[in-house]
């Protein structure tokens, strides 16, 4: 992915984009695996494709997590957000 900004081009790892919308995805769990959808729409897509997330498209305002997502999604908070002071520790 190339994103133009005012300075220029920038090339994007999707891969990377992708792992930090799981994580925020995480934060606005409800229900105990419903997230609030509202993330770019080409990241929705791939997190679906991958089988972390249930379809994005549609009159719904909020996605599923799968089991794997939810697991991949609490992973990946606290490895891109976590501080030292987690009590939890990654495997």
């Amino acid at each position: 992915m190339v994103l133009l900004l005012f300075f220029g081009e920038m090339d994007l790892d999707e891969g990377k984009i992708d792992d930090a919308v799981l994580a925020l995805l995480s934060l606005s769990l409800h229900a105990e695996n419903r997230a609030w959808k509202g993330f770019d729409w080409d990241a929705m897509g791939r997190l679906h494709s991958k089988g972390l997330i249930s379809n994005p498209v549609g009159k719904a305002h909020s996605v599923v997590l799968t089991d794997e997502g939810l697991r991949k999604a609490e992973h990946l908070l606290l490895k891109l957000f976590g501080t030292t002071k987690s009590s939890i520790s990654l495997p």
